[in-house]
């Protein structure tokens, strides 16, 4: 039962994903991600789970002074890229406009 809870959680953020890339507004890439946590326009930050650890601190520790949400995807950053509807890989994403998705409403809980 645990383990396919585990996928709908995943296959849910992989969906809300895909809207947010249909409607609403987002960056990716490690120095725009950072940009927009400079400029305080970030809503939600993502990154993927193979982005070096120095890296990974730094964006969090950009997001902790912005007061912005940051969430770990599970899988590395080619299955980032592919939720996002790319074909190349994305270490980090960040969200400045959810659009009609509710991925800011529910990464919050």
């Amino acid at each position: 039962m645990a383990p396919s809870k585990k996928t709908s959680t995943g296959e849910s953020i992989n969906t809300r994903l895909a809207l947010v890339m249909k409607s609403g507004k987002s960056t990716l890439g490690y120095k725009s991600t950072l940009k927009t946590l400079r400029n305080g326009k970030a809503k939600l930050v993502i990154i993927s789970g193979n982005t070096p650890p120095l890296r990974k601190s730094e964006i969090e520790y950009y997001a902790m002074l912005a007061k912005t949400s940051v969430h770990h995807f599970g899988g590395n950053n080619v299955d980032l890229g592919t939720a996002c509807g790319k074909y190349f890989r994305v270490g980090s994403l960040s969200i400045l406009d959810a659009g009609d998705s509710d991925i800011l409403n529910d990464n919050a809980n």
